[in-house]
């Protein structure tokens, strides 16, 4: 491989990987020994690169104006284009909105190439969106909820309309094409709960954490889940 695009390589899997990243795990990523890692991580730095950290502990890239623009290849591009033009079929606004800012901000770090690649991808998405269904829950709330792993006291009112109210652990929110879901486990049932987001009528942070529940929960209604299909098959 070409020094150059070594380096290039490297500089993207110090954006890649979960910092700090050590030096064998990026010299295995790359394929190169440690002794070739440690002397491109000193040609890097010698460059302009900000990179923290040493051999033995991990390293960190302080990303500056001044280095080159991060590079994707057009499958890539491509790739999340549509990615983001999908967003408009979970019939969230704010998560699509979120998603085209993002964009926007990774196409004006693209060298101008690829920049104007991104402006005229060749695959497109253009599924219907969905039926439109009244939410009335603040999503931005059931999404908090989900990434701090706060308890949530609500009001919830199932297709056959019958009305209680629970406290719940969110999980995480599903989007099909049918419907918009938040997966939870039910603190009254003592057990897994998917809701129809457009049945919450109401939602409110009780003050308590389930932290660090989430996962493990997760892992374990993945099991479940896979047990029920593999009985069902």
């Amino acid at each position: 491989m070409a020094r150059t695009d070594r380096l290039m390589r490297l500089m993207d899997a110090l954006r890649r990987l979960p910092a700090p990243v050590t030096a064998a795990r990026l010299a295995a990523d790359m394929g190169v020994s440690r002794r070739q890692l440690y002397r491109d991580i000193a040609t890097l730095r010698a460059g302009g690169a900000l990179i923290d950290g040493e051999a033995g502990v991990g390293y960190r890239l302080t990303e500056d104006p001044a280095l080159p623009p991060q590079s994707f290849s057009r499958l890539e591009i491509e790739a999340l284009v549509l990615a983001v033009g999908e967003l408009r079929a979970t019939g969230d606004g704010a998560l699509e909105a979120a998603g085209r800012a993002a964009l926007a901000r990774i196409i004006g770090t693209l060298a101008d190439s690829q920049s104007r690649h991104a402006m005229h991808t060749v695959l497109r998405s253009f599924r219907a969106p969905p039926p439109r269904v009244e939410i009335t829950v603040d999503m931005a709330l059931l999404r908090r909820a989900c990434w701090e792993e706060l308890s949530l006291d609500v009001r919830y009112r199932d297709l056959q309309g019958r009305v209680t109210e629970r406290e719940v652990w969110p999980l995480g929110i599903s989007y099909s094409d049918q419907a918009l879901m938040l997966l939870v486990w039910c603190c009254l049932r003592q057990d897994w709960r998917t809701f129809h987001v457009a049945g919450i009528e109401a939602a409110s942070l009780t003050g308590h954490s389930f932290r660090p529940r989430r996962v493990p929960l997760l892992r374990d209604y993945a099991a479940h889940y896979a047990a029920q299909r593999s009985a069902g098959s």
